[in-house]
């Protein structure tokens, strides 16, 4: 019988376009400090285990837990670095403490983006290296022609991504830590640059600089403690093929399996019923519509109608990003997930301020790494 797990505390730092001003190291000791007081916990004396999300190629470091500690309190205590996105980090915090193997683990993922100057190039590295890197396709290029496969697979229009791109970032209007809040207009969405047919300029998610800790507790643990806790009712995570050539462009197959997987676990039979709103990757604008799709909330090209119709604003009946997203908060590299799981647990909590959604008790987070990966992680959350 596995132990119940709780999310007990809360840190963010950033989320800014630059941050010269402090190290990747001052964002996540202020992110810590921050959960650490959420909490109501000491790192040196309560915390056994650490977790951090980082890939060395971004960091421009090699095995880069040894540059974790310090900031987290984590010194002479054990620190594992996952290379995946922040919710498999989560998934790995969930796991030590529902095995038994220890009782509070800190998670944390971070995003220094605007020190990496060659991006694109960092991420060529994760093609193949024979029949894909010598074609020299960056990121976006790839993901212009998967949303040329998808709108034609779907039938699903360019005004209905496009209508993600205005919900998305007038919802972060409403988010005091969103970087890229805006009234955008759909007319404005759909002349912006073709950076690679059809993707535009402005369905594409602008790089920020920031830090997410959480604090992770085992049930007893976690009843003790004054905050409110929110639990981990399911969690499961999928990488699909990963070469261009053997994988499905129209579906998000690695979203469909990870959502299976984290339903099972949390009893869930209908998505779209038991659970109240979702953050989910929208890294590019027609990825939240194919996640949609994907993580169960709808049919197979029923997304984009139901944002035509006002389901996933603010207001409908299942409100996506509230938080504004990755388009609204600004893409923070492989710690967008924990972002989205702090925005679920913020409104759990009755914590999430002027963007709060009245009276719910269900939300679900999902996080894809990006291109050129099919790697994705669900977790389900429930006050």
């Amino acid at each position: 019988m596995t132990r119940k797990v709780a999310i007990v505390g809360v840190g963010l730092a950033g989320f800014r376009p630059l941050t010269p001003e402090v190290s990747y190291k001052e964002l996540m000791f202020e992110a810590a400090v921050k959960a650490y007081e959420d909490a109501g916990l000491d790192p040196r004396r309560d915390v056994q285990s650490f977790v951090t999300v980082a890939e060395d190629f971004i960091e421009g470091t090699s095995i880069f837990d040894e540059y974790v500690p310090d900031q987290l309190g984590g010194i002479l205590k054990p620190n594992v670095t996952i290379p995946g996105d922040g919710i498999h980090g989560l998934a790995t915090a969930f796991m030590q403490i529902a095995s038994g193997i220890v009782d509070v683990v800190t998670v944390e993922a971070h995003s220094k983006a605007s020190n990496v100057l060659t991006l694109p190039s960092i991420i060529a590295y994760a093609l193949d290296p024979v029949l894909n890197r010598p074609l020299r396709a960056n990121p976006v290029f790839i993901a212009g022609m998967e949303m040329n496969r998808y709108l034609w697979a779907t039938g699903t229009t360019r005004e209905q991504c496009a209508l993600v791109v205005t919900k998305n970032k007038r919802n972060a209007l409403y988010n005091p830590v969103a970087a890229y809040g805006a009234s955008v207009g759909l007319e404005a969405v759909l002349q912006a640059e073709t950076i690679s047919y059809p993707l535009g300029q402005q369905e594409i998610s602008a790089h920020a600089d920031g830090a997410i800790v959480l604090v992770l507790a085992a049930e007893g643990v976690a009843e003790s403690l004054d905050n409110d806790p929110i639990w981990i009712r399911g969690i499961g995570w999928c990488n699909d093929a990963s070469s261009l050539e053997t994988r499905g462009w129209g579906r998000a197959i690695y979203a469909e399996r990870a959502g299976q997987m984290a339903y099972r676990m949390a009893g869930i039979r209908n998505p779209m019923e038991e659970i109240d709103f979702a953050e989910i990757d929208d890294t590019y604008a027609y990825k939240e519509l194919q996640h949609l799709e994907a993580l169960g909330f709808c049919q197979f090209g029923e997304a984009g109608v139901l944002t035509e119709e006002g389901v996933t604003g603010p207001d409908g009946y299942l409100p996506v990003n509230i938080s504004g997203g990755s388009l609204g908060c600004g893409h923070l590299l492989d710690a967008s997930g924990l972002r989205a799981v702090a925005e679920v647990v913020l409104q759990l909590r009755g914590e999430a301020g002027a963007h709060q959604l009245p009276d719910v008790e269900t939300g679900l987070a999902f996080g894809w790494r990006g291109v050129p990966t099919t790697s994705g992680a669900a977790v389900v959350l429930s006050n």
